[in-house]
């Protein structure tokens, strides 16, 4: 077949030549989509399309494609392909990532691929290492923009998500050793000993941790996984500064062994809530903070 000149432009030379065209308007598309060039060569869209066709080969009707900001124009002629190429027996969910601004104290770090300035990926993985960059990376939505700022990400404070988070961990694992010295083994079965408003609070959001995953996972969002994450590190840190200003509070009172055993069953809960979560995000938990 043949395509018409390129849409918002008046190309007064503009020839009509046959051409290899994948025929994506019976799909659903609004234009047919050229597999081969002028020279011969094929498309980038012919090679997309082999790469879902190898996709479904190997066993995978359900696709997921991931694509940059720019290619939202992609969308309708990938499903089109996809659809046509597995006589409707494959899909692909295609996901638009936004991009991501680089920044260091506020100041953005401006990047230009004609001057050869650009910060790489291995770049950033060598500067805060591999688990905060995975981190941030899904503190927000694939279809938002993410502001990385260098400092931030390395201070330790509660300003830096995955520092945040970890050292919640590596607390909640600390106060679980200093119980197994006086306790080797206890039974977290007291629960209806827990009175404090916070402390029902965080066993009711630790009770959410199962559906946050499957929501996580049906929508394609792990983003939710960090947020959630970040939300328990934060109930944590509050109920351990209860336990400060209260003494009545604490996780460990030697003299109220099944109050603390219950209060201990909230530690460990909260420990392997996190440390499931970091895993899920290919994240080591650490259990102490240096």
């Amino acid at each position: 077949g043949t395509l018409p000149p390129p849409k918002g432009h008046t190309i007064e030379d503009w020839e009509e030549r046959p051409q290899t065209l994948f025929r994506s308007t019976t799909y659903g598309d609004d234009i047919d989509r050229a597999l081969k060039k002028s020279d011969g060569s094929w498309t980038y869209f012919a090679g997309d399309i082999a790469y879902h066709v190898d996709k479904f080969r190997r066993g995978f009707p359900q696709m997921i494609t991931i694509l940059g900001a720019d290619h939202g124009g992609y969308v309708k002629r990938l499903e089109a392909a996809v659809t046509a190429v597995t006589q409707g027996r494959g899909s692909s969910e295609i996901k638009i990532t936004q991009l991501v601004n680089l920044s260091e104290n506020g100041q953005p770090l401006k990047m230009s691929k004609r001057a050869g300035t650009f910060v790489s990926l291995r770049d950033v993985i060598d500067r805060v290492g591999r688990d905060a960059t995975r981190f941030m990376m899904v503190t927000r939505r694939n279809d938002m923009t993410i502001d990385f700022d260098f400092a931030k990400v390395l201070e330790q404070s509660r300003d830096n998500p995955i520092f945040y988070v970890q050292y919640a961990h590596a607390r909640a694992c600390s106060v679980l050793r200093h119980a197994h010295v006086l306790w080797p083994s206890f039974a977290t079965d007291h629960y209806d000993l827990l009175t404090d408003v916070a402390e029902l609070a965080i066993i009711r959001q630790l009770a959410e941790w199962p559906r946050q995953v499957e929501n996580a996972a049906m929508t394609r969002e792990p983003h939710r996984i960090a947020n959630y994450l970040s939300a328990v590190a934060a109930s944590f840190h509050g109920l351990w500064n209860k336990g400060k200003d209260d003494i009545q509070l604490r996780f460990i009172d030697d003299k109220a062994p099944d109050l603390s055993h219950a209060r201990l069953g909230i530690v460990q809960a909260v420990a392997s809530v996190i440390a499931n979560g970091l895993l899920l995000l290919g994240i080591e938990p650490v259990q102490e903070m240096h």
